[in-house]
């Protein structure tokens, strides 16, 4: 970051309450003279209304003006928001003051006419953003005449003419009193009440009565408790409702976990408590430390900061971060792009450590009220209760703990031992000894990192059987992981800027780690069965922990994150006590743990020589094992539904032909004598045909087509295609919902074109279907037999009728020229929120000639939208390219297609001048303004079919293959 051009990050606020020049902002005294003015002219009611406002409006303006300018030019974002408050505070002090005097003027007002103001919530904090509400309190001695009705509402409607969204009560002292005593809402509000304008006496008697009989009242211990106990339990109510995380890469920087409000929170129960004033007066408390406080400071404007940027860039009362601001607001704040990074990654990486700071003052906070008021913890053990000590440490409740902050000065490793020791006994760790781990930081040194002691204490608890992912979290929030492996502690809160990610890398990798202990205790054999069954045969355990925590180490760092990260292995593995070989796995497993996953996703596993190059870089069945692992525990951990069935198919089917490969499997010559055994077994099941019927239905597939699907699928194949014959109608069209894939499968039976599987992928985005996977076949009749396996934009399978029969008759009109689908695809809105339209993938076309034996792959990259594939394939058909098989993925806004093409003698394209043809028209059709205009699209030439010797192959109408 740039301190020069954005010191309002790191400059700390004004004193508590003070603005700068206050009558550059809004010079009441000015305000009202020119008030007095246009009521002195004697205009009438309405227009001299007319001119007040406008003068009202105008100084706002101009006030606001102001702040906005101070901000951008180095003034903090809390100070902004004081001098935002004084702003309002003073139009609201000119309209009470016009409305009194000049439109129920009264010489000498009765005891029950007398009125007060007094600003509450956030606004009575004195802390007012752009765009925020403004909370008031109209007080009364009693109750409320028809003149201070009148003052009353004359007042909102001057504010609501000036654009301020008001939340109002009208309370006598007596309602005020009482509803606080049963509501800690309204009870929270009355305690940051500020006197704004009016009668301060009554303000006064509001605030004595107050701390006498709701304050004073409350402080006896289980009243306190009570009002500590509402404050968290809101807290936490309100962390569940927004994600309960506080890396979420889209958060809401006031009300989401690390947030604004939870500081807030915080000093209203040291407000109800310590009847404080502001946050430093907790030093004398006990709460906080000086360190603690400036801490609190800092991460305080920091949100601050951002919340006016994102008001302002908004143009609303915006409080969550989304990608599109995030990108907007990172130069503005003097971010930039350098050693790896991008500016919105380093931003984002900040936000993502001050979030951090703010859970670790919450931790402290609850640590000090439960020393202070007993509170007793959720989950209490009887038998635990007896315990005294554990391993040195002493046992409260349910949770370990420390007998004071100079054991870890005496015995360094205790910072380790403390959570080890916790994992072992499913125990807790106390706050206050977490406050004591967080300021023994700097005992963490190279010494300790070198101990054999610490680092067994380490890998004992990365490898253990009893939940390493809480421990490690634990250790991450108390700052322990990032400083005892300073590698990883540069992964921490990095944010990985795409549609893919839903998690920091930290998160991400201590995620991953559950999933591989969740797969190692069996909990996810119905979902990742074969993982689940070879986790148990790989040699070391360690090594493959120590793969999943090191594959994603070196992001942010210039370079091939996976080769630096097989370079961090390589000097880290001895240090933890692994041996040459183990070493060495761990470094292959880290730089090669995209293998996997990019051969099952983006080639044709069909492919001998796909399997051949993939076997020869694996060349082990117990590297094999221990990446499919690796690679199934990094998926799972990316983000709710990246993992599908179909891609645990895809991996699955990669892995059992791998591991054939590499135990000197079956060859290629043996596909005859499989596929002989299939139609023998078809034939058993189809003994109700006739016999001529069925020799002719075997005489129509080819011996890859037998083996392309399973037997169940062939069987209703076969059904369709005898009663299409029979009837002698073309297209036949079959749907079959499968309940275990949650997909809807759609087989096509129809007569070949050109430009068939275009069509279909056209007609299918037009009827809102993603195509998860497509088995492509061409029959010895010249048929075509295609099968699409679909699910709606909800990841749901199509099973209502109305959604099939519309998918049914798109794809007819697609067969019979009738659907131009990039013309009916441009009348809907964008596939993604307008937010997501700062992720940009730069089109790129790779063309590769050795990855297929008889075929030249073509590899296609760019950024998802609807009837991308269909313009894609379009293009090769438009070259003569006849495609034989396909790969399809979606990662986030990234779509990855992969075509195994031929030209039209069955030859790899060779000529150099014909690659950079492709190129330029792939490039074409993955360009965002590629689509031609609908009148263009009518006179469009067909394309070509793409046949497909029944090798399985994967396309999707829209680009969403693989979520």
């Amino acid at each position: 970051m740039n301190k020069k051009t954005s010191p309002n990050l790191t400059r700390p606020p004004e004193p508590e309450g003070h603005v700068s020049d206050p009558r550059l902002l809004f010079d009441r005294r000015r305000v009202q003279a020119h008030i007095a003015d246009i009521v002195a002219a004697g205009a009438g009611p309405q227009e001299t209304r007319q001119r007040v406002l406008a003068a009202l409006k105008e100084a706002k303006r101009a006030g606001e003006d102001e702040v906005r300018r101070r901000l951008e030019n180095g003034l903090s974002g809390l100070d902004a928001a004081r001098a935002n408050r004084h702003v309002a505070d003073q139009g609201i002090r000119v309209i009470y003051d016009h409305v009194t005097r000049h439109l129920y003027p009264t010489s000498n007002p009765s005891t029950g006419e007398v009125l007060s103001l007094a600003a509450l919530g956030g606004y009575g904090r004195g802390e007012l953003a752009p765009f925020s509400d403004i909370d008031i309190l109209f007080l009364l001695p009693y109750k409320l005449l028809p003149r201070s009705e009148q003052v009353v509402e004359e007042i909102l409607y001057f504010l609501w003419d000036l654009g301020y969204k008001v939340g109002h009560a009208v309370r006598s002292v007596d309602d005020c009193i009482r509803l606080a005593k049963s509501d800690h809402v309204i009870c929270t509000s009355l305690l940051e009440a500020r006197w704004l304008w009016g009668d301060q006496k009554l303000y006064e008697d509001l605030r004595r009565r107050f701390r006498r009989e709701v304050q004073r009242n409350f402080r006896g211990r289980r009243a306190a408790t009570r009002f500590i106990e509402a404050k968290l339990n809101e807290r936490e109510q309100r962390h569940r409702r927004l994600g309960d995380s506080r890396y979420s890469l889209e958060p809401n920087i006031k009300e989401g976990k690390g947030g604004l409000r939870d500081l807030q929170s915080l000093f209203w129960i040291a407000k109800f408590l310590y009847d404080a004033s502001e946050i430093g007066s907790l030093v004398d408390e006990g709460v906080f430390t000086r360190d603690e406080v400036r801490r609190f400071r800092k991460a305080e404007s920091h949100l601050w900061t951002l919340r006016f940027y994102l008001h302002y860039e908004a143009g609303r009362a915006e409080e969550r971060l989304t990608f599109d601001h995030q990108m907007a607001i990172a130069p503005k704040l003097g971010y930039t792009s350098h050693a790896g990074s991008r500016d919105v990654e380093r931003f984002m990486r900040h936000y993502f450590l001050v979030a951090k700071d703010v859970g670790a003052l919450t931790r402290i906070f609850c640590a000090f009220l439960e020393s202070q008021h007993r509170r007793r913890t959720r989950f209490r053990l009887g038998a635990l209760q007896r315990r005294r000590r554990i391993a040195g440490f002493p046992v409260e409740g349910d949770r370990l703990t420390v007998r004071d902050a100079n054991q870890f000065r005496e015995s360094p490793i205790d910072l380790l031992k403390i959570f080890r020791v916790a994992q072992q006994h499913g125990l807790d760790i106390h706050p206050q000894a977490l406050r004591w781990v967080t300021q023994s930081l700097k005992l963490i040194n190279k010494e300790l990192r070198e101990d054999p002691v610490a680092t067994d204490l380490f890998l004992e608890i990365l490898t253990a059987r009893q939940d390493p992912e809480t421990t490690l979290r634990r250790m991450n929030e108390a700052g322990v992981f990032g400083r005892f492996m300073p590698d990883f502690g540069r992964a921490v809160a990095l944010m990985q800027y795409n549609m893919y990610h839903h998690f920091t890398v930290d998160e991400h990798t201590i995620f991953a780690i559950g999933v591989l202990h969740a797969i190692e205790q069996g909990h996810l054999k119905s979902e990742v069965p074969i993982a689940s069954e070879v986790v148990h045969k790989v040699v070391s355990r360690r090594v493959l922990y120590l793969a999943v925590l090191f594959h994603d180490i070196a992001k942010g760092r210039p370079g091939d994150h996976s080769e630096v990260g097989a370079r961090i292995a390589r000097k880290l593995c001895p240090k933890l006590g692994l041996n040459d070989a183990e070493t060495e796995n761990v470094s292959w497993l880290v730089e090669n743990h995209l293998a996997m996953s990019n051969t099952a996703f983006k080639r044709d596993v069909g492919d001998p020589k796909t399997i051949q190059d993939f076997a020869e870089l694996v060349r082990s069945p117990e590297r094999l094992r221990l990446l499919l692992v690796l690679t199934v525990a990094d998926i799972r951990a990316v983000g709710p539904n990246v993992w599908t069935a179909w891609k645990a198919a895809l991996l699955r089917e990669l892995y059992w032909r791998a591991e054939e490969r590499l135990s000197g499997g079956v060859a290629k010559e043996e596909l005859k004598p499989r596929a002989q055994r299939v139609k023998e077994s078809l034939s058993a099941r189809l003994d109700h045909w006739g016999r001529k019927e069925l020799a002719a239905h075997l005489n129509r597939g080819t011996d890859d087509y037998w083996l392309s699907a399973d037997e169940d699928t062939l069987l209703r194949q076969a059904e369709l295609v005898r009663d299409a014959e029979a009837s002698g109608e073309t297209p036949a069209i079959g749907f079959h919902v499968d309940r275990y894939r949650q997909v809807t499968e759609v087989t096509v039976y129809a007569e070949d074109q050109r430009g068939l599987f275009s069509r279909l992928a056209g007609a299918m985005a037009v009827a809102g279907a993603s195509i998860g996977m497509a088995r492509i076949a061409t029959l010895k009749n010249g048929k075509a037999l295609d099968s699409f396996y679909i699910e709606d934009a909800h990841g749901e399978p199509f099973v209502e009728p109305r959604k099939l029969s519309r998918l049914q008759e798109a794809i007819e009109r697609s067969l019979a020229g009738k659907l131009k689908p990039l013309q009916e695809l441009s009348l809907r809105g964008p596939r993604y929120p307008s937010r997501y339209r700062v992720f940009k993938v730069p089109p790129r076309v790779l063309i590769d000639n050795g990855a297929s034996r008889n075929h030249t792959v073509i590899e296609v990259n760019g950024r998802d939208r609807p009837g991308l594939l269909y313009e894609v394939t379009q293009a090769l058909s438009s070259m003569k390219l006849t495609i034989t098989s396909a790969r399809i993925a979606t990662f986030g806004e990234h779509v990855v297609d992969v075509f195994y093409v031929q030209d039209q003698t069955g030859q790899k394209i060779e000529n150099p001048r014909r690659h950079k043809t492709i190129e330029s028209k792939l490039l074409a059709a993955l360009e965002e303004s590629g689509a031609p205009p609908p009148d263009r699209q009518a006179k469009a030439p067909p394309a070509k079919r793409s046949r497909v010797s029944g090798k399985s192959s994967r396309g999707h109408a829209s680009s969403r293959a693989a979520r």
